[in-house]
């Protein structure tokens, strides 16, 4: 079992962009896969259309469109960008107004879940969204707008 948080890794006027935090690490799973592909110049385009794709989110909110469904059936994991390409971000969409950013990497196998490392991505973004779920069911956290409350220092385990 490993403790994560969640952490604020970006914010517009229309979004919250959340990311996972690994206690005990410097960086978010996100800014993990930015420093990991920001300069592999045989996967830039693919690259750049996910950066894009995140700028997207940030002028006008996590709105479906922009992803492409990746996980079970009755979860928010998803992946952009939503064209074809190699390299994959996952994420936990939770509303139009907030999204869970992840990590990610190139997809080498028909699904995710052929990949160890990418289904352990997405893995994490299952049990972050079950924990919140639990969370707001229970009253210790809930939605308000672009916020996720009550999760501010609270340590989460996966």
């Amino acid at each position: 079992m490993s403790q994560a948080e969640l952490e604020i890794v970006e914010q517009s006027e229309l979004v919250s962009l959340y990311s996972i935090k690994f206690n005990g690490e410097d960086t978010t799973e996100f800014e993990k896969f930015l420093q990991t592909f920001k300069d592999n110049a045989e996967l830039n385009e693919d690259f750049q259309r996910i950066v894009y794709a995140i700028s997207k989110i940030l002028s006008n909110g996590a709105l479906e469109r922009y992803f492409r469904p990746e996980g079970k059936f009755n979860d928010g994991v998803c992946a952009v960008p939503i064209e074809s390409g190699q390299l994959r971000l996952y994420c936990l969409r939770m509303s139009d107004q907030i999204l869970i950013v992840g990590n990610g990497g190139i997809k080498s196998t028909r699904t995710y879940n052929e990949d160890p490392i990418l289904s352990g991505y997405v893995l994490d973004l299952q049990k972050f969204e079950k924990l919140i779920r639990a969370g707001i069911k229970n009253g210790a956290l809930s939605i308000e707008e672009k916020e996720i409350i009550g999760v501010e220092g609270k340590s989460f385990e996966l």
